[in-house]
């Protein structure tokens, strides 16, 4: 959108925009903790599973009166030098309209009263909630409002100011639905619980409607039987668990494959083994990289080249990408299992599902989703950058 946006003459004093890959499950917290090498928020959403409590905490009251520590998510958010007030954050889903306006507002004005003798962060969110549930059409106004300002901004700053603009993740611009999640895995003798104990027992965070999901067992006996469940289920794109300390498995429509990594004093390196179909649609790359001798003995090859030759793939960078989101800690309470949705549909809290129609929304693994986007007044960035790489580029 943001090409589109420039094909439209906005946001004409930018280079053009690089794609920033942003890391699974494509969210605000997740991406943004990534992105500016800040602490890993709790959990996925407001609403997170404690795994030392075995519990459901936070949701809806975390956006209930003034920010206070136990409501910043991550260490990020010190930084800011503007962001919507906290029911901001909630009501834009309700009043996108009036949220993005003042949002705006309040962010000119915030730019306009700050020292001009430092860098100033700002974040606004409401251009998200705007195009979840406005779509695409509506979210130009916000863009050419947007672009005024930095147009104002700059001219008001001199043409030595740097502006740097990025997203946190794509969107998938699709009217979505919801999936029928909860009911598929009781019919397949799960017990839902906000305190999972027993076995079979199992605990999903439902909040933001987004096309992911993420799964807590009560006894990591039945996580496997939990994500091989999920395949069959409507909107189900594919599910991943750990197996072992450098392995995650994948199940999918399509087959199951397990994501290798090795490590050993030299170049990161990951192997895609195929157990049954092609569930990431790779075969053509690790053909590729073979061909040119780039596949080792053990069937891994150097992440570096996976990264440059999957970086626009249906999955960017996939390997890396899903491997980190299990074996690594984008989340401090990090899931049994984590499910990406097609295209096309959400899970979420059944509650706003009922009066929110939503035309746009991200969570998943795919490209449209994955693919925020970097752009500078004053530099010219890589055409994809990994969400681990940012940090230097956005300080500047």
């Amino acid at each position: 959108m943001i090409e589109a946006a420039r094909a439209r003459g906005f946001f004409a004093a930018f280079s053009a925009p690089s794609r920033l890959l942003s890391p699974f499950p494509t969210l605000t917290n997740v991406a943004l903790s990534g992105m500016l090498g800040a602490t890993p928020p709790l959990g996925y959403e407001s609403l997170y599973f404690d795994r030392e409590a075995r519990e459901l905490r936070g949701g809806v009251r975390k956006y209930i009166g003034r920010r206070t520590p136990d409501k910043t998510p991550s260490s990020y958010m010190d930084e800011l030098d503007y962001q919507e007030p906290l029911p901001f954050e909630f009501l834009v889903y309700v009043a996108p309209e009036a949220i993005w306006r003042a949002d705006m507002g309040r962010f000119r004005e915030r730019f306009r009263n700050a020292p001009q003798t430092r860098d100033f962060f700002a974040f606004l969110k409401g251009t998200d909630g705007l195009l979840h549930i406005r779509g695409p059409h509506r979210l130009e106004a916000a863009l050419e409002s947007l672009d005024r300002i930095l147009c104002e901004i700059q001219q008001w700053c001199g043409d030595e100011t740097e502006i740097v603009l990025f997203s946190d993740h794509g969107m998938n611009l699709e009217e979505n639905r919801r999936i029928h999640l909860q009911t598929h895995l009781r019919r397949h003798g799960f017990k839902l619980s906000d305190q999972p104990r027993a076995r079979r027992s199992v605990a999903i965070p439902a909040f933001g409607l987004c096309g992911y999901a993420a799964l807590y067992c009560a006894d990591e006996r039945d996580v496997s039987a939990t994500a091989e469940s999920l395949v069959e289920l409507e909107g189900v794109d594919f599910a991943i668990h750990r197996d072992g300390q450098r392995a995650i498995m994948l199940r999918g429509a399509r087959g199951t494959a397990r994501i290798h990594r090795y490590e050993n004093g030299g170049p990161l390196k990951y192997r895609y083994e195929q157990i049954e179909g092609d569930p990431l649609q790779l075969a053509a790359t690790v053909r590729s990289l073979d061909e040119d001798g780039q596949i080792d003995e053990g069937g891994f090859a150097p992440d570096r080249l996976w990264y440059e030759r999957t970086a626009a793939h249906i999955y960017p960078d996939a390997l890396s990408n899903l491997y980190q989101s299990l074996q690594e800690p984008r989340v401090h309470h990090t899931a049994d299992v984590l499910v990406s949705l097609h295209d096309g549909y959400y899970y979420g809290m059944s509650f706003f599902s009922r009066f929110v129609r939503l035309a746009a929304t991200h969570g998943n693994a795919l490209r449209a989703s994955t693919s925020a986007f970097l752009m500078s007044t004053h530099r010219t960035f890589p055409a994809h950058v990994r969400a681990s790489d940012a940090q230097p580029l956005l300080k500047g």
